[in-house]
C-alpha cells in the first residue's frame, strides 16, 4: 500500500512539474511572439500543437510564426484549423498568406470573414478593405494573364539593375538620377533620355518624400522647362522610373497608387492635339506582381523588353526579365488554375516558353551592344505626307513652298531666342533684390509678350509650305 502511494505521489509530481514546464515554455514563447520575434517563437508552439493539435490557440500561433518566417506552405493548415475553430486573427492572415500563394479567391474570402467580425465589435475595417480590394483586382489580373515569354531572367544587388539593361542607341538610354545628375543623397529613381539627346523624363521627391515624374528639354547646352506630369500620373503617391517609346508619346512609369503590391506598372500615351496624357493603364500579369515591379524598357530594334522586380528576392536583391513583347496582348486560355498561377508570378520562368523554343539567339542579343544607324543632320522636321518628311531647307524641290518655309524657320528661331532670353532673365529675377526685380519684370512681360505674339504664326506659313510643295511634286513627277 505505502508503495502504491509513493507511486501515484511521484506520478503526480511527474505531471506537475511537466505541466509547469509546459506554462512556463507556453509563456516565454507567447511573450516572444508578442515581441514579433517569431523564429524564436516557433519552436515551442511546435512542441506544443504537436502535444495538443486540436488546442485551436497553438495552431494559430503556430501558424503565424510560419507565416511570418516565410514558410507559407507550412503555415496553411495550423491557420485553417485556427479558422475552423473561429479563432478571429486566423482570417486575417489566410487572407494575406493566400495573396503571396496567388490563391486570391480564398483570400478575397477571409478578408470578408475577417471583415464581418471586425464590423460586428464595430472595429475599424477600412485598412482590411484595402486588402480586399487588392485580392480582388489581383484575381481580376489573374484570369487575364497574358501569354507573354519571359525568356531570360538575372538576380542582382539592388542598386545595381540597370547594369543588365542593353539598350541599342535608337531606344534612348536610361541613368540613375544620382549620375545624371551629379546629385549626391537618397534619391531613388533613373532619368530616361531619348535618342536625340534633347528630352529626358526623371523622377525626384518632394519635401515629403514623395517621388512625381518631370519632364526637361535640353536648351542650347543647357536642360530647363522643367515640368511636372499632370495629375492623372503623379497621382500624390510614389510615382517614378519613367520610360518613352521610340514615337515619343508612349510612356511606361511605375506607382504605387492602386497597384495591387508596393509599385505596380503602368502606360499611358501623350495625345499632341489636346497635349494631355489618356488615361493610364494598370498593366496586367505577369508584368504585375503583389511585390514592387518597375521600370518596364523596351528596344525596338531588338524586340525584346526588360522589367525589374524584387519578388521573391531577399530584400537587397532584384530580378531583371528579359521578355520578348506580346504585341497582341493575348492571354492564356484552356490552362488550369495552377498553371496560370506559376505563369502569372514567374515563379518559374520556363512554364512561359513556347515548346521546343530556342531562344539562345534572342538571349545573346539581348545583352549585346548595338549602335544606331548614323543620326541624319536636322536642321527641323517637317512633314509633307505620310511618306515624305524634310530635315533641310535643301530638300525642298519646290522654290515657292521653300521661301514659305524659310519664314517658318525664322519664326523659330525668333521664339527660341526669346525663351533663352527669359530663361536668363528668370534665373537673374530669382538671384536679384526687390528693386532690380521691378525692371526685370518689366523686361519678362515685354518678352512674354513677344513670345505670345509669335505662338500662332509659324503654322500658316507650314501649311502653304505643304500645299506648295505636294503641287509642285504632282505636276513635275
Amino acid at each position: 500500500m505505502k508503495q502504491l502511494l509513493r507511486r501515484l505521489i511521484y506520478i503526480t509530481g511527474i505531471i506537475l512539474i511537466t505541466n509547469s514546464l509546459q506554462a512556463q515554455s507556453l509563456d516565454q514563447a507567447k511573450k516572444l511572439y508578442n515581441e514579433g520575434k517569431y523564429e524564436e517563437a516557433k519552436p515551442a508552439f511546435e512542441k506544443l500543437v504537436k502535444r495538443t493539435p486540436s488546442n485551436a490557440s497553438y495552431n494559430h500561433w503556430y501558424g503565424v510564426c510560419c507565416y511570418e518566417t516565410g514558410e507559407y506552405a507550412a503555415a496553411e493548415p495550423y491557420l485553417v484549423n485556427a479558422a475552423k475553430r473561429n479563432v478571429q486573427e486566423a482570417f486575417r492572415y489566410l487572407g494575406e498568406l493566400y495573396i503571396k500563394l496567388y490563391r486570391f479567391e480564398e483570400s478575397a474570402d477571409n478578408f470578408r470573414k475577417y471583415i464581418n467580425l471586425l464590423a460586428k465589435k464595430k472595429q475599424d475595417v477600412s485598412r482590411f478593405e484595402e486588402w480586399l480590394a487588392v485580392a480582388e483586382k489581383a484575381q481580376r489580373m489573374l484570369d487575364r494573364v497574358e501569354d507573354v515569354q519571359v525568356i531570360d531572367s538575372v538576380v542582382v544587388d539592388k542598386d545595381a539593375f540597370l547594369s543588365v539593361y542593353k539598350l541599342s542607341e535608337e531606344s534612348g538610354s536610361v541613368t540613375l538620377f544620382n549620375d545624371f545628375f551629379e546629385a549626391y543623397g537618397d534619391v531613388f529613381s533613373t532619368v530616361y533620355m531619348n535618342q536625340k539627346g534633347d528630352n529626358i523624363y526623371y523622377a525626384q521627391p518632394d519635401e515629403n518624400g514623395t517621388y512625381s515624374i518631370y519632364r526637361q528639354s535640353r536648351l542650347l547646352d543647357k536642360w530647363g522647362d522643367q515640368k511636372e506630369l499632370p495629375a492623372n500620373i503623379n497621382s500624390g503617391k510614389d510615382t517614378n522610373y519613367p520610360f518613352v517609346l521610340s514615337d515619343g508619346v508612349t510612356i511606361y512609369y511605375s506607382s504605387v497608387n492602386e497597384s495591387i503590391g508596393g509599385y505596380d506598372l503602368f502606360v499611358t500615351r501623350y495625345n499632341m492635339n489636346s497635349e494631355t496624357y489618356l488615361t493610364p493603364e494598370q498593366l496586367g500579369m505577369p508584368y504585375n506582381s503583389i511585390y514592387n515591379d518597375y521600370l518596364m524598357v523596351f528596344d525596338e530594334l531588338k524586340g525584346l523588353g526588360w522589367f525589374v522586380s524584387d519578388r521573391f528576392q531577399p530584400e537587397d536583391k532584384v530580378c531583371v526579365y528579359l521578355f520578348i513583347p506580346n504585341e497582341n496582348r493575348s492571354r492564356i486560355e484552356g490552362e488550369e488554375i495552377a498553371s496560370k498561377r506559376i505563369r502569372a508570378s514567374l515563379s518559374s520562368i520556363e512554364f512561359t516558353w513556347k515548346p521546343e523554343a530556342d531562344y539562345s539567339e534572342l538571349i545573346e542579343l539581348a545583352y549585346k551592344e548595338i549602335a544606331g544607324e548614323p543620326e541624319i543632320e536636322k536642321e527641323f522636321e517637317f512633314v509633307v505626307n505620310n511618306s515624305i518628311v524634310y530635315y533641310r531647307l535643301e530638300e525642298f524641290q519646290s522654290p515657292e513652298a521653300k521661301g514659305f518655309y524659310e519664314k517658318v524657320v525664322e519664326l523659330n528661331r525668333q521664339m527660341k531666342d526669346i525663351n533663352e532670353q527669359l530663361m536668363v532673365l528668370r534665373e537673374s529675377y530669382q538671384a536679384t533684390n526687390a528693386r532690380q526685380r521691378e525692371g526685370l519684370a518689366a523686361s519678362i512681360l515685354n518678352l512674354e509678350e513677344k513670345l505670345y505674339s509669335l505662338y500662332d504664326q509659324p503654322q500658316p506659313w507650314e501649311k502653304k509650305a505643304r500645299n506648295a510643295e505636294i503641287n509642285y511634286l504632282r505636276l513635275n513627277h
